[in-house]
């Protein structure tokens, strides 16, 4: 193993030399104002909890006379000095924020690394950043501006701070994350399988020698992860996965399989949207199209919006697990920061939404989301066709047979893996348990902006199923990306039954900014899964991951002029189709 660590310190100091070249490069691809301190680093503060409990900090300053905003990172993912190798990009994003007027604090959540006490994801992040905001605020070089930023769980860290948070503490920029978590693990009522999964499994890899990631750790992170996580990922059931993953019963993703009630005592607590309308600081969200997160943090803009806040919104292209997604973060973060913490209100003569526009290189800006629209209902047909027309009368129902020991295959989209994001489905369309319906080629660009909602008039031979619908983009030579997606977990009570025993079931595919290009088609993909993104239903009423998978489940779609199953898209610019 010595190899391993000698050849990861190698590649550990030509990233440092690379990255210390090209900082300077990377603020100007990411228009970043130029840099004006050099930066000193002071690693290892201990900050004391009211409990006694001892998390530590580091400290980039600038190194100035005057004195300076302060930003706060709190992170289960370990501090620049802890990761080794890894280190570089969270010490490269920290020096640019310092380097530009602010002290940053970064600090290692409760029990992980360094910082003493018991990691339970979620659960002391609200008391432990109130304390950390506070220690903050007695130190001598704290100019009275405090300001909140991070992607993921170091932005679900923000929200409790910011709840009833202090006049002091101005601005929070939360990034590819959501104040309700619940939504996250259960889309649609199904469990987020992978994406969880994939997270124990780092929590895990990341930890397993406290203060710092050692070679061993590294090589289990970066070269034994996938095979490691592909056994898991097929083990049946899969309430047994975690073992798989980690070598022991890990308690916290237990408890997600065991408690899936979003109203329940846990859920209420660990989800801070009930409280949104407290936040006196200033929000900047920034999500992704393809993001895990998105759908909690529309939400969250809404609610925000509801309560009379004047939230910000950007939505960037990304996918969750895409590095360039954090670094477009601390840009747009800077200049939040620049005008709430440096009193530079100029910078907010920019509409408040902030989208980009996929399938084009545009950047629309909007006072509010989502933005007025036609919403254009598209008939599934006959002979698996898609258009503005309303389905005859006598067309049959298209059927398939979903098999829960050989679930359909998830690929790409909103998902906590490199291979998210948008990708090809003809692999998937192919298989007998997927439906597509497909419109003509569109004459001109179609400019779909806003929720997505697909409605299917569905009859199944059992009263437990899942059904998962995607819309997505056929490229002329045949491509097919999927643009959105979502799911159902159908049982009795979700639906509204008709009267000849089929059920209506609506799917919200979340939402997307996309132009559909001239020469392209729209198309709509229906299946009874999509394995392992969202744990495979067992075809029964087993409790999450339990079962181990039954018969096929025979499935009927219908799309008649009594049943018109269709997709509604709001659309932006004249429909090219009718």
């Amino acid at each position: 193993m010595r190899w391993i660590g000698w050849s990861l310190a190698g590649a550990s100091i030509t990233a440092a030399a690379i990255f210390a070249a090209r900082r300077p490069l990377l603020a100007r691809l990411l228009e970043l104002r130029p840099a004006e301190y050099q930066v000193s680093v002071t690693r290892d503060i201990p900050v004391r909890m009211p409990d006694g409990v001892v998390l530590y900090a580091d400290h980039y300053a600038p190194r100035s006379r005057e004195r300076h905003p302060t930003i706060l990172i709190r992170t289960p993912y370990g501090r620049p000095g802890e990761l080794g190798p890894l280190g570089i990009f969270e010490h490269t994003g920290c020096m640019l924020f310092a380097e530009r007027g602010y002290h940053v604090i970064v600090q290692s959540v409760r029990g992980r690394y360094r910082s003493e006490g018991e990691f339970e994801p979620f659960v002391n992040e609200a008391a432990d950043g109130r304390a950390t905001v506070a220690w903050i605020a007695a130190q001598p070089w704290f100019d009275g501006n405090l300001g909140l930023w991070g992607p993921s769980y170091v932005g679900y860290t923000q929200w409790g701070p910011a709840i009833d948070g202090p006049p002091y503490l101005k601005a929070i920029v939360p990034v590819v994350t959501s104040a309700r978590f619940s939504p996250l693990f259960y889309p649609g009522g199904a469990f987020a399988f992978e994406s969880t999964l994939r997270w124990v499994f780092l929590i895990d890899a990341t930890n397993r020698h406290r203060h710092r990631l050692d070679p061993a750790a590294l090589w289990r992170l970066l070269v034994l992860r996938e095979r490691i996580l592909a056994r898991a990922l097929h083990h049946r059931p899969y309430a047994h996965a975690d073992a798989i993953a980690t070598g022991a019963t890990v308690p916290f993703f237990q408890r997600w399989l065991n408690d899936p009630d979003p109203q329940g005592d846990y859920w209420s607590k660990v989800d801070m949207h009930r409280q949104l309308h407290r936040i006196n600081a200033a929000v900047h969200l920034v999500a992704g199209w393809y993001d895990i997160f998105l759908p909690g943090q529309l939400a969250d803009y809404t609610a925000l919006l509801a309560a009379g806040k004047r939230p910000y919104l950007t939505v960037l292209p990304r996918a969750h697990t895409d590095l360039a997604l954090v670094f477009e973060g601390m840009r747009e973060g800077l200049w939040w920061f620049d005008a709430h913490l440096k009193g530079k209100r100029e910078l907010l003569a920019r509409r408040p939404v902030r989208i980009a526009l996929m399938g084009s290189h545009e950047w629309h800006e909007m006072d509010f989301w989502p933005p007025p629209a036609t919403l254009t209902r598209y008939f599934l047909q006959p002979n698996r066709g898609l258009d503005r027309t309303l389905p005859p009368v006598n067309a049959p129902p298209s059927r398939f047979v979903y098999d829960p020991t050989n679930p359909t295959p998830a690929i790409g989209g909103a998902v906590l893996s490199a291979w998210g994001g948008p990708r090809d489905q003809r692999s998937v369309e192919t298989r007998a348990d997927v439906l597509t319906f497909t419109s003509q080629p569109l004459s001109t660009d179609l400019d779909v902006i806003g929720p997505v909602r697909l409605i299917l008039y569905v009859c199944s031979d059992r009263p437990f199923f899942d059904l998962v619908g995607r819309l997505c983009d056929v490229y002329p030579d045949g491509r097919s990306i999927n643009i959105c997606d979502g799911i159902v977990r159908v049982r009795p009570g979700v639906g509204e039954q008709q009267a000849d025993g089929s059920y209506r079931i609506e799917i919200d595919l979340t939402a997307t900014a996309q132009r559909f290009r001239a020469g392209h088609r729209l198309r709509v993909q229906i299946a009874g899964g999509g394995s392992p993104r969202w744990g495979p239903h067992p075809g029964d009423g087993s409790p999450y991951g339990q079962g181990y998978g039954g018969s096929p489940i025979k499935q009927r779609v219908l799309h008649d002029a009594a049943h018109p199953s269709v997709i509604i898209l709001p659309v932006m610019n004249n429909d090219p189709t009718r």
